[in-house]
């Protein structure tokens, strides 16, 4: 059976442990040098990212977020063994591990550290669509004459190139198609390589539960769960048309998915749609101070995000989610598209006044859609609000004084809330 090390690279035959290296760090599959469909996803990405340019966090239980009023971002592996989760209220995350370092966001440094990785992936293959700053599919279908080696191999050497390189590591899902991929990239983490051939898809699937279809929230869990619909095994005992019936489009991916089957490409070409931040919080919640500081938060995410990326959006979109699980949505199209988080705010506080009090609420979002350009953005003045061109200057000062100083150099009253 073909197997690899992932310390050395080296190729050979089953064994248990490397014959060049000794290392136990080795895969062993049937399909090992067939498969070329990978998800690579960083491990703990922000807090890992703190940790290579501190040392001295090394050991520590790390989480990446707000105030103590605000929601963990990231947790490091040591916070998460504590049970610290993402989106998790902060209070709750300290109540849990109380010796933890929090650490603000520093986008300036994860931007450049994917830009890195998006560099060494663009070496393997064209075919890369990225799914956010710590993660993306490949497709290394036929490069294998280029490199000299199959697909599994250059997906190792680019882990090993990430360690030793930049000082962080990423776990490898490699399969047939791109939900299985993502699928095994979960398998194994931090720093993991999992495989799941063609071959053993239908054995592997049938007793796991329908959760792990990627986009399967709580709402969607209870709908199947009123079908009786917990495993895969129970979606194979549902005809097509019956499920389609019940469930619309998301029917019909449901029964490919449970066969194993995603006729999708990794689509490099793919543009982006919209740039949204949410969290769920860990008790439902009506407070105004509370809800406000998450949104400028939010706003804040949102803006830094699509600034990183060079793009402005024409939509700002605010999402709310009651405790029933009942959704609320509002939009509003600006005259210009906008990057700027004083914009992105101040449109989804005024949706938000909109709806009144009709909480108290679990989830809170906002987003920008309808994406163009950022050469085209917040470019006409604002005759109702004649103090927006200033504000916005101040916004550009903010962020070139954060660059160079960091990004706790200056923070506005409101996130703190």
């Amino acid at each position: 059976m073909p197997a690899l090390c992932r310390d050395c690279l080296t190729e050979f035959d089953d064994s248990r442990r490397c014959p060049a290296c000794g290392s136990p760090r080795v895969v062993v599959h049937d399909e090992l040098y067939t498969l070329s469909i990978a998800h690579m996803d960083c491990d703990a990405f922000y807090a890992s990212v703190e940790k290579r340019d501190d040392p001295s966090l090394m050991s520590k239980p790390v989480i990446i977020g707000g105030g103590r009023r605000g929601v963990v971002s990231t947790a490091c592996y040591v916070a998460r063994i504590r049970g610290v989760r993402s989106a998790m209220p902060m209070f709750q995350a300290l109540k849990l591990c109380p010796d933890a370092v929090i650490i603000k966001p520093r986008m300036e440094a994860y931007v450049d550290a994917s830009r890195a990785i998006r560099q060494m992936m663009e070496e393997l293959t064209p075919d890369i669509e990225p799914l956010s700053l710590d993660e993306a599919f490949m497709d290394l279908s036929g490069t294998a004459r280029l490199h000299g080696h199959p697909p599994a191999v250059m997906l190792a050497r680019l882990i090993k190139r990430m360690r030793d390189e930049l000082g962080l590591t990423g776990s490898i899902g490699l399969s047939h198609n791109k939900f299985l991929a993502k699928v095994a990239s979960d398998l194994d983490k931090p720093h993991g390589f999992s495989i799941i051939g063609k071959a053993e898809t239908d054995d592997f699937l049938r007793d796991q539960p329908v959760r792990l279809i990627w986009g399967v929230g709580a709402a969607t869990q209870a709908s199947l769960d009123k079908a009786g619909i917990r495993t895969f095994s129970d979606l194979l005992r549902w005809d097509r048309t019956e499920l389609i019936a019940r469930f619309g489009s998301m029917g019909d991916r449901l029964w490919h998915l449970a066969r194993g089957q995603d006729r999708r490409r990794v689509s490099a070409h793919t543009p982006m749609k919209s740039i949204s931040n949410e969290t769920t919080f860990h008790e439902d919640t009506s407070d105004p101070e509370l809800l406000d500081g998450h949104l400028w938060r939010m706003a804040e995410k949102v803006a830094d995000r699509a600034k990183a990326k060079g793009l402005a959006g024409r939509v700002v979109t605010l999402k709310l989610k009651r405790a029933d699980h009942s959704l609320i949505s509002r939009r509003l199209s600006l005259r210009d598209a906008t990057q700027m988080a004083d914009t992105v705010y101040r449109t989804a506080r005024g949706l938000f006044d909109q709806v009144g009090d009709q909480g108290p609420y679990r989830l809170l979002g906002c987003g920008l859609s309808d994406l163009i350009g950022a050469e085209d953005a917040d470019r006409s003045s604002d005759l109702l609000d004649p103090q927006a061109k200033r504000r916005g200057e101040a916004e550009r000062a903010t962020d070139a004084i954060r660059a160079r100083f960091g990004p706790d150099a200056i923070l506005k009253g409101r996130a703190l809330r």
